[in-house]
């Protein structure tokens, strides 16, 4: 009886290195958290920028957008690299810590595979966001954006932690709704990139290295 208890405890012990072996286990949830406190810090700025001499409180972005010239879009845009520069580096080096400190290559076959799965969405993505903004249907860039990233997430959760997977979903289902309701496209934005990124951070922090 003890020698086949020993036998399926091998046997969990075997699988777990399997599946250790064929995922990317670096990433930090003080990734997540940072990004999304970007993000959010990014949409108060466009906020503030969107109502910069606007009065009327009844106006929506996508009708300020339709009625402004090309300046407030420049800026936005320039707006939304800035976030995704922070988020990206902020990536990029608590993955890098945290590998360092778990002994652990960053650049491996399994990081590789997941760089490309998570790039395809993302690049697909930004090719028809620019498509968007060249024939002016800026009410469905906002939706674009969460869609497509995730889906990234969603072809990226196979090779890193489940929960990477889960929040794609969630992103997905965001981008979704947002495009239902484009008048409240910012509060999406906030909600997608700021809240879930956020959320998503402080549960991965406690649950895998607190």
């Amino acid at each position: 009886m003890e020698n086949k208890l020993n036998y399926f405890e091998d046997l969990k012990t075997i699988k777990k290195i399997m599946e250790d072996s064929s995922r990317f286990l670096s990433l930090s949830g003080l990734s997540g958290l940072f990004a999304g406190i970007a993000a959010l810090a990014g949409s108060a700025v466009a906020f503030f920028i969107i109502r910069k001499n606007k009065t009327p409180v009844s106006d929506n972005l996508i009708s300020i957008l339709n009625k402004d010239g090309n300046t407030l879009k420049i800026q936005l845009v320039i707006i939304s690299l800035i976030v995704l520069i922070i988020a990206i580096s902020t990536s990029v080096y608590f993955s890098y810590r945290r590998s360092q400190r778990q002994g652990h290559k960053i650049w491996t076959p399994i990081s590789k595979r997941l760089l490309v799965s998570l790039l395809i969405p993302l690049i697909t993505g930004g090719l028809f966001i620019i498509i968007l903004s060249i024939e002016n249907q800026w009410q469905l860039i906002v939706p674009a954006m969460l869609i497509f990233y995730g889906l990234a997430l969603v072809n990226a959760g196979k090779f890193t932690y489940s929960e990477v997977f889960y929040l794609g979903v969630i992103e997905i289902l965001t981008g979704l709704i947002s495009a239902i309701f484009p008048e409240y496209a910012l509060l999406f934005w906030c909600l997608g990139f700021g809240l879930l990124h956020i959320a998503y951070g402080l549960f991965m922090y406690r649950k895998y290295e607190g």
